[in-house]
């Protein structure tokens, strides 16, 4: 993998669905869902993070925190310090109005997607603004949880979703829990809602009257919170991936995902060198996640960078979450899924086998993950109705597959464990709003379906919305012609040009020799 990949997929690469409230901006549940006056926030100066592996845009970069009350709703709260950095326009003379990054996950590391931002054009004509969301890696306090880590590197040798998983998580979700509170976390306070304040609070510290957002995955769903709360001093919102705040929900993730699936399937039917070397993709995903959770393979494998080989188990659930993750791409899945079902399990089994590495620094905050999923996508639903989920989805997979939303397993027992107060009401509502905005979505995106945009667009009076064929999650790094859209966008927020999408189609698939 290359220094600074997209998603490989973690648990934090988390998602969202299923019931608008449609509530306006003005609303008294919108008020109600800020957070009380608390002490001022200030942003003070100071160096830029240092990662293990440098990131050439920090270089000269404008850096130092962001200080705000981890609890703005509880008086005399402690002060946390966001990390922020403000990277330069490439052009001599930019625009006015900045444009400020909102990551995905929740807990992904923001300064990690920096490079993929940058490569994308965004500080090409104005400055970018990143700041890590409370919690993050390089944040004061971080909800980094090593201890989740290091389960994730042993978990390459036991079944994804067998007891010794579930135990073994458990107890790290439990150990990282037990230390964060007692350095002083209130880990309530790591939710939406504050995240949308810290933002807002940041746009004032640095004294911009007017900038543009763009986020994407959890970012969108950041993002559309804050358009709700905070619509002053917003030019336009650019969101891609969608994650739509009023229909979060853990069952959703199979609807998604299926779906995304389904996309991938169908684009290689369209094909005709696709649809003749593997004619039936469906019942061959359904063949092998039922022969492999039956009857997991337990292989020594090496790792695809190198090093001894570790013991890795391919089972039902690893097979369906690789694909989840990205592992393989998506125009790889089909020979993937080929060799598989004749006995060559490499592929997956080196994309499993991956997640065995030790990482030089814990840059997720499984921390933040687990409070915005238990604040606002656990709650209303439980274990059953995920099975349920998963049941519609894929009706003749195990039972042992489906019980666990994808990417996210042993999240219910997990929430039981971090024990944050539930803020779905609060978090569950549609963002109404006549701002000029931008919505990107990908047909192969497996995490946030395509489809699940039309909930948000049909809210934004002002709205643009373009699918870009064959690209999966996180659309704008991997698609050169999202790239010009959003230039325009950014350009001209009311008429971005979106001529190129018109001719693009999914790149060939794999073929392999018969």
């Amino acid at each position: 993998m290359p220094k600074h990949s997209i998603h490989a997929g973690t648990a934090a690469a988390a998602l969202v669905c299923l019931a608008a409230f449609g509530l306006t901006p003005g609303s008294a549940a919108a008020a109600a869902a800020q957070p009380s006056p608390a002490a001022p926030s200030r942003f003070v100066p100071g160096p830029c993070p240092k990662p293990p592996e440098p990131i050439e845009a920090l270089s000269n970069a404008r850096c130092g925190f962001l200080e705000v009350p981890e609890n703005r709703s509880r008086p005399g709260s402690r002060t946390i310090k966001l990390a922020v950095a403000v990277v330069p326009a490439v052009s001599a003379k930019p625009a006015a109005d900045p444009v400020v990054f909102m990551a995905g996950g929740p807990g992904g590391d923001t300064y990690d997607d920096l490079p993929f931002v940058v490569d994308s054009g965004l500080n090409k004509d104005r400055e970018l603004i990143i700041m890590a969301q409370r919690g993050n890696l390089y944040d004061q306090p971080s909800l980094t949880c090593p201890e989740v880590d290091r389960f994730n590197e042993r978990s390459v040798g036991l079944g994804y979703d067998a007891q010794p998983a579930e135990q073994g998580f458990l107890k790290a979700v439990t150990d990282c829990r037990a230390r964060l509170v007692a350095d002083g976390a209130d880990l309530g306070a790591y939710n939406s809602t504050e995240n949308a304040a810290d933002f807002a609070d940041l746009r004032k510290a640095l004294n911009i009257p007017l900038w543009n957002v763009y986020g994407y995955s959890y970012g969108s769903d950041l993002a559309l919170t804050y358009m709700r709360l905070y619509p002053e001093g917003i030019r336009a919102v650019a969101i891609d991936s969608i994650t739509p705040p009023q229909t979060v929900n853990l069952p959703w993730t199979w609807a998604s995902t299926s779906e995304g699936i389904r996309n991938i399937f169908e684009a290689c039917a369209a094909q005709p060198a696709c649809k003749d070397r593997y004619p039936d993709l469906p019942q061959l995903l359904t063949d092998q996640v039922r022969r492999l959770e039956a009857q997991p393979l337990t292989l020594n494998v090496t790792p695809p960078d190198g090093g001894k080989p570790v013991k890795t188990v391919l089972d039902g659930g690893a097979l369906l979450n690789l694909i989840v993750a990205f592992n393989p791409r998506p125009k790889d899945i089909p020979a993937a899924l080929e060799e598989l079902g004749n006995g060559n399990p490499e592929r997956f089994a080196q994309a499993r086998a991956a997640g065995s590495v030790p990482k030089k620094i814990s840059h997720s905050s499984h921390g933040l993950t687990n409070s915005i999923a238990c604040a606002e996508w656990a709650p209303g639903y439980s274990e059953p109705d995920v099975l349920a989920a998963g049941r519609k989805a894929y009706p003749e997979w195990p039972d042992s597959v489906l019980a666990q939303p994808p990417q996210l397993p042993f999240q219910y027992p997990a929430c039981g464990i971090w024990n944050v107060p539930d803020r779905a009401k609060i978090q569950r509502v549609a963002t109404v709003s006549s701002l000029p905005a931008l919505v990107i979505s990908g047909t192969f995106d497996v995490k946030t379906a395509v489809s699940y945009a039309q909930g948000v667009i049909k809210n934004l009076s002002n709205s643009t919305a373009i699918q870009v064929p064959g690209i999966g999650h996180w659309v704008v790094p991997q698609s050169p012609c999202a790239q010009r859209v959003l230039a325009s966008f950014l350009a001209r927020p009311t008429a971005p040009d979106t001529g190129c999408v018109d001719d693009l189609e999914p790149e060939p698939f794999t073929i392999i020799p018969k």
